[in-house]
């Protein structure tokens, strides 16, 4: 219902219920009022009649019967009451006081007018009643009543103040509603006007809740929408970003693969050639130089690895799926870090699901993401320690369940959320791209990497899916396992 409507039908009850409490309170002061003239009459037909039996009567008028009758009288406004001769003399009265006096025929005027006598604060309205008295064709005397209309005033003013009570009611019920409603749209409209204040400085997680189907609704359906429509054009951003990012990275990746590759690869080529020039000439010193040389060939070998890392997160990435087996791909991986792990005092240690199927993947890739891994557990172990590789299949959810826990110093909390962020290291050595890689490598294969760290230790949880080998693809396992081709070096992060 709109809000228009709402409001016009909130009107029309007020006009209504004030309408119906005002008839009511109308017919019930005429019947009070009917009723107070009523009595009055009744009572002055009374004061009449008692007033001709004392005026034709024979026997001697008792003048404590009106002061007897007044008393019941005065509660229905009459407050006195004369009996006149022809002469003028007051021969009876409510009032003994008065019995002798005489009064001034000539001057009374007969029928109701205001008393002369004036009024005062209990007597608001003194009225004189004047009756002659006429049997047959004789006239023996007159009546005079005192009238007070004070009842009947006070019944009008009562329904007077009941009308204004009414009315006043009836405006208070008005603006309650008024109040009311108020609040109830002006509110959602204050946390509507929050969210969009909160939505310009950034923060597009705000929601309006829309609770009716008017302009409020409406409105915030609209502003949902807008939400909803940023949010989408947040992300485009972000993946426009990304993309010229990657490209430039790309670019980059390109000049620098030509300008650092070709000289590494010049050195590590002089290196064998000075070693198969050198040794023999120095067979007293052939350790040290062997030891020599060989760090020499792994610190080229580094910065080999570190330059094809940076080109690969810049490039497009294929995958060249084939099926296989997990415990082979790692047995084929460890044999590159055996020797660093060696010297780092670093175990390693696999808990694999028996009859684990095999898995479609790209091996090669794969095996980069089992080198960073297992760096970056050694790395976080400056004492040596024990690295353990799970592996299980969940055949409900057609999952692959790959764990990595080593029991190093885990990550600080307010750097979890950053690990795979592209350049983002701790490390003094890192450029910050083994994680960024990797967690690039798991999506593109549809799956999913987990983190949980603690000062025990940290382990990376990888799912992912059970892709069907296409039936051309009939690459046998043993030939996949036997693979030995050199594994995409992990970047320091």
């Amino acid at each position: 219902m709109k809000l228009n409507t709402k409001l016009i039908i909130i009107m029309l009850s007020l006009l209504i219920i004030a309408i119906l409490m005002l008839f009511i309170l109308n017919q019930h002061s005429q019947n009070e009022l009917v009723n107070d003239i009523r009595e009055s009459s009744t009572e002055v037909t009374k004061a009449l009649q008692l007033s001709v039996e004392n005026l034709t009567s024979e026997i001697e008028a008792d003048p404590t019967r009106l002061k007897e009758y007044l008393k019941e009288a005065k509660a229905k406004g009459i407050n006195e009451i004369n009996i006149i001769s022809n002469e003028g003399e007051i021969i009876n009265s409510s009032d003994p006081d008065k019995v002798g006096k005489r009064r001034e025929i000539n001057k009374l005027e007969k029928g109701l007018k205001a008393s002369p006598r004036g009024r005062d604060a209990a007597k608001l309205n003194p009225y004189d009643l004047l009756v002659p008295v006429i049997v047959g064709d004789e006239q023996l005397g007159y009546v005079q009543i005192n009238l007070l209309l004070d009842n009947i005033r006070t019944t009008q003013h009562k329904n007077f103040v009941n009308r204004m009570v009414a009315t006043c009611l009836v405006f208070m019920l008005g603006i309650i509603l008024t109040v009311y409603l108020a609040r109830k749209y002006t509110s959602p409209i204050f946390r509507l006007a929050d969210g969009v204040k909160k939505v310009s400085e950034g923060d597009l997680s705000v929601t309006f809740p829309v609770e009716s189907k008017d302009e409020i609704g409406e409105l915030a359906e609209s502003f949902n929408e807008m939400v909803l429509q940023l949010r989408e054009r947040e992300t485009l951003e972000k993946r426009l970003y990304e993309a010229e990012h990657l490209s430039k990275v790309g670019q980059l990746a390109s000049g620098i693969a030509h300008e650092i590759r070709n000289p590494l690869n010049y050195i590590s080529l002089a290196i064998d050639h000075l070693k198969e020039e050198i040794l023999p000439a120095c067979p007293d010193r052939r350790d040290e130089l062997e030891n020599l040389v060989g760090k020499i060939k792994e610190e080229v070998r580094r910065a080999n690895y570190m330059v094809v890392n940076f080109m690969n997160y810049g490039r497009p990435m294929k995958l060249r799926r084939k099926e296989v087996l997990y415990p082979a791909l790692v047995e084929n991986t460890l044999p590159v870090l055996e020797d660093r792990l060696a010297e780092q005092q670093v175990a390693v240690v696999m808990t694999v699901e028996p009859e684990l199927p095999a898995m479609y993947v790209d091996p090669e890739l794969l095996r980069t993401c089992l080198v960073n891994f297992i760096t970056n557990a050694a790395q976080s172990m400056s004492d040596g320690g024990t690295i353990t590789l799970g592996a299980s299949y969940d055949a409900a959810l057609q999952l692959f369940r790959l764990t990595f826990f080593d029991c190093g110093t885990g990550i600080p909390p307010e750097d979890v959320g950053k690990i795979f962020q592209p350049y983002f290291t701790t490390k003094e050595a890192g450029i910050g791209l083994g994680l960024a890689i990797t967690e690039r490598i798991i999506r593109e294969h549809g799956g999913s990497i987990d983190v949980e760290s603690s000062p025990a230790g940290t382990t990376f949880t990888v799912l992912l899916p059970k892709i069907p080998m296409p039936p051309h693809s009939v690459e046998g396992i043993e030939e996949s396992q036997g693979e030995q081709g050199s594994p995409l070096p992990a970047a320091n992060s």
